[in-house]
């Protein structure tokens, strides 16, 4: 690699142009921290079947993993590829920019200069800007791609590195270590550049946060008598029955509860209670956390959850725990066990699913939807539970925050950043603001108006 090229990438006239900060540094630092927390959460495990998995993961987690990947070949097969082709444009313009000799894999080298992120702001520029990271502008006819394929773009690199042994620690140029695709300089120029693409009318597809017309999705898809009540053997599927079951168990308990994924899948049998409300008969379950990270010491109080009318099933978590529960017939220890490739709960260890188990099934899921995986992480449960209760549901930022076990005080920022994220799309067009006469918005179940302030 020439040093003194890689050197003088930081003032390219297009980087200069592109990471030009007009925000406080502080609305910016809190905006990269969150873009770099949201890529981190979206890595995964590899798509690869020789892939051993990060280092710390153990070895009933891998084969766990392994078992899922066997199984899910064709699903993940498209991914795999569309990955890997962007790897190989990556290597083909650091070869055109004189940095590396032609037919070098940069993901695999082992030593690489503090400021190759630059490169990969200049390669995403380079099929996503108005101009190339050398600061020339492209002629009008020139296509610029969306938003979308910039994070498709990002996400492949951040897997070629992964796949490469650079994991998913943020990137270090001090230390020359971590994924060069998790870095402040990347999160700091997608961030610039969808704000870029809005102001040109560009509504770019909302990551994170899952919404509950996504829910409905899964649970229409999931609960397809081909899938529902299918085994792991049968042709065309990746998974039995039981997985849907749990997966569509733990998809509704991080939503509703604004739960981290971790936190849901150390619930035990005995954490829970199915109970009849004595005055109105409504059928409900009472969750009780064991820990929470804002809570390690205990002491938290019960998540009361009511069975909702049919019309919103995609959203019940009463019956989608008791779907679970009758399913698996656990009786005791951890509610959310790995499941072996015939498609039984694995017990015998009391053992928890961990956390890049449920995150590759879910990935899987979202293949079975058409939806891009890299698009998701585990947190947009979280995110879109808050926006539902927010704006569905219009709970109070106070209940929000009450429910949630988060601070009331409004000095902690979790509850801004999940209920107006700058990586979800607008809810409205800038000209259907003031237009009164808009098309109705869906029923609101709570009240039963379809008007926009309902």
């Amino acid at each position: 690699m020439t040093v003194n090229t890689v050197d003088d990438v930081a003032n390219a006239t297009g980087i200069c142009l592109v990471l030009d900060n007009s925000q406080s540094a502080d609305t910016i630092e809190l905006e990269v921290m969150d873009d770099i927390e949201g890529e981190q959460e979206t890595c995964g495990e590899l798509l690869d079947d020789e892939d051993n998995g990060d280092v710390g993961t153990d070895a009933d987690t891998k084969e766990v993993l392994a078992n899922i990947q066997a199984a899910s070949k064709g699903v993940k097969e498209g991914t795999a590829a569309a990955y890997n082709s962007v790897m190989v444009q990556f290597n083909t313009f650091l070869a055109e920019e004189k940095v590396v000799p032609p037919g070098t894999d940069i993901f695999t080298e082992r030593i690489l200069h503090p400021k190759i992120d630059y490169y990969i702001v200049g390669f995403i520029m380079q099929g996503c800007d108005n101009v190339d990271m050398h600061g020339v502008s492209k002629a009008p006819h020139e296509p610029q791609r969306s938003y979308s394929h910039a994070q498709k773009l990002r996400a492949s690199t951040t897997y070629g590195f992964r796949k490469g042994g650079r994991g998913k620690v943020p990137w270090d140029q001090a230390k020359v270590s971590g994924n060069p695709s998790i870095s402040d300089v990347v999160s700091s120029y997608i961030l610039g550049l969808r704000k870029r693409k809005v102001a040109k009318g560009e509504i770019p597809m909302s990551t994170q946060a899952i919404s509950p017309g996504t829910l409905r999705r899964f649970y229409d898809h999931n609960h397809a008598p081909e899938n529902w009540n299918t085994s792991p053997e049968t042709p065309g599927n990746w998974c039995g029955g039981n997985v849907w079951k749990l997966l569509q168990a733990v998809y509704l308990i991080t939503f509703t509860c604004l739960l981290r994924i971790d936190e849901a899948l150390k619930i035990q049998v005995h954490d829970i209670e199915f109970g009849i409300d004595d005055v109105d008969g409504t059928h409900f379950v009472s969750i009780t956390l064991p820990f929470r990270k804002s809570s390690p010491f205990g002491d938290i109080p019960p998540f009361v959850l009511r069975a909702l009318p049919k019309h919103m099933a995609h959203l019940c978590l009463v019956q989608a725990l008791a779907d679970w529960i009758a399913a698996s017939k656990i009786i005791r220890g951890y509610l959310f066990p790995n499941i072996d490739k015939r498609d039984r709960p694995i017990m015998v260890k009391n053992t928890a699913m961990k956390p890049e188990v449920f995150l590759q099934l879910f990935r899987n899921n979202l293949c079975n939807l058409g939806e891009p995986p890299y698009a998701y992480g585990t947190h947009s449960f979280q995110r879109g539970g808050c926006q539902w209760l927010s704006v569905d549901l219009h709970w109070s930022i106070r209940q929000i925050c009450e429910w949630g076990g988060w601070s009331t005080d409004f000095t902690h920022l979790t509850i801004v950043k999940y209920l107006i994220s700058w990586n979800d799309a607008a809810t409205l067009r800038r000209d259907e603001f003031f237009k009164l006469d808009r098309e109705a918005t869906t029923r609101c179940w709570s009240c039963g108006r379809t008007c926009a302030c309902a």
